[in-house]
């Protein structure tokens, strides 16, 4: 498998493009997990990976979607965009996640992208809008991978996603990439509806058969205004899930990414562990993109480095989460997120300005936590990156003991019914 892979990235590449990812992504983005340590040690914190959703406007409406992609678009501009990546870039950041909305959307993305050649961008994408301009832009550029969302058959994507055609000009943006040999990946929210056709050796096949060199398996969360709770996963389709990550990993020629287990199988929120944080297109600081409350912005007058280091609430809600469950606390005890928004006086960061109601009416489910029945990582380079780069960094062994967790009196995860 690695020589195979090996051959994948001498033959199928641009080594200019894989030279920017190795160096930026893989080798500073290392040393800022470094850095990150260190600062925890000395009771500092600035996350060393930040999700950026920098416009709210979107093409498609996904079921299941929490962004409110139907209001008055809301972006980031260009120089606050700058500001954030420039402040984290002092910190030892290097590595940066894009989100939207759709991304591409944003008229300045690619400015963004072009004035930061020391840093790398994970740029989540339904492909609609990477015409052929655009592939030899992120090619010429060389510092970013699109991840392109595939959520099914063109039947089950025109359903998931609501608007015709959805497969196909996903597809043909994903064409342009591979053609440009620009590092593309392709991702999928695994739910009822695509888990049988999707979770499958032959999409894998057929992903590296085109050129794909990472795929992101990650699991449907039955959040925002129009949940669909219907689509979640059973308990059991989740270890499933599980088990086919760590078996593809050991035998296919291309990366498979999860961030939500450690190399020993155990569960892991990233959010609550401080590798991550997210900022929406409102530019408010929030613990991630599907928990929709928050205190901070980037338009405080305060250095981010100040405003991440002194937040009360991202303190308080990664003690909480750390103590609460090793899986996703949106899913498991809504409840405590409610109470955190309430003790903080924390405000709703929607366009809707429903989150605290959803937050009320979710019904606690099961996420990635699942004790007893942890999947060790077979891959022993996956192995070894998740014990020295992505692990719960003490978080949990200071606050969260397995034996003592519990959901709320009287609440049972739900189970979907398939």
């Amino acid at each position: 498998m690695y020589l195979r892979f090996a051959k994948r990235l001498l033959l199928e590449t641009d080594k200019r493009l894989l030279w920017k990812a190795a160096w930026n992504a893989g080798f500073r983005g290392m040393l800022s997990v470094q850095k990150h340590k260190r600062r925890l040690k000395q009771g500092q914190f600035y996350p060393p990976f930040i999700y950026i959703s920098l416009i709210n406007s979107c093409n498609l409406r996904c079921q299941g979607c929490w962004v409110d992609v139907a209001s008055p678009q809301q972006k980031i501009e260009l120089d606050h965009l700058n500001r954030i990546v420039n402040e984290s870039k002092a910190m030892g950041n290097s590595f940066f996640g894009i989100l939207g909305g759709e991304p591409f959307m944003h008229p300045q993305l690619l400015d963004l992208l072009a004035q930061h050649p020391d840093c790398y961008f994970q740029v989540f994408t339904n492909g609609h809008f990477i015409d052929q301009h655009v592939a030899r832009e992120l090619r010429r550029i060389g510092n970013t991978t699109p991840l392109i969302s595939v959520e099914g058959s063109e039947i089950i994507s025109d359903q998931r996603r609501g608007r015709l055609h959805v497969y196909s000009k996903t597809m043909e943006g994903l064409h342009h990439c591979l053609e440009n040999k620009v590092m593309t990946g392709v991702c999928t929210s695994l739910c009822q509806s695509n888990y049988r056709d999707l979770l499958s050796e032959a999409w894998v096949d057929r992903l590296i058969e085109l050129g794909v060199f990472y795929t992101w398996f990650h699991i449907y969360r039955p959040v925002g205004p129009d949940a669909h709770p219907e689509l979640a996963l059973t308990p059991e389709q989740q270890r499933e899930a599980r088990r086919f990550v760590v078996n593809i990993r050991a035998s296919k020629p291309i990366v498979v990414i999860d961030a939500y287990y450690d190399g020993e199988g155990q569960a892991l929120c990233p959010a609550a562990t401080g590798f991550t944080h997210h900022i929406g297109p409102w530019g408010d600081i929030e613990p991630c993109p599907v928990i929709q409350i928050a205190k901070e912005s980037i338009y405080d007058d305060r250095p981010l480095k100040d405003t991440f280091n002194n937040s009360a609430f991202l303190r308080d809600f990664r003690e909480i989460a750390a103590q609460s469950t090793r899986g996703c606390i949106i899913l498991e005890r809504p409840d405590l997120l409610r109470e955190l928004a309430d003790r903080h006086d924390a405000r709703d960061t929607t366009a809707r300005k429903t989150s605290l109601i959803e937050l009320e009416q979710l019904q606690s489910r099961s996420s990635q936590f699942d004790p007893g029945h942890e999947i060790p990582e077979k891959n022993l380079a996956y192995r070894l990156a998740k014990k020295f780069w992505f692990n719960d960094y003490g978080a949990y062994g200071r606050h969260f003991k397995a034996e003592n967790w519990h959901r709320p009196a009287n609440d049972k995860p739900v189970e979907t019914k398939v």
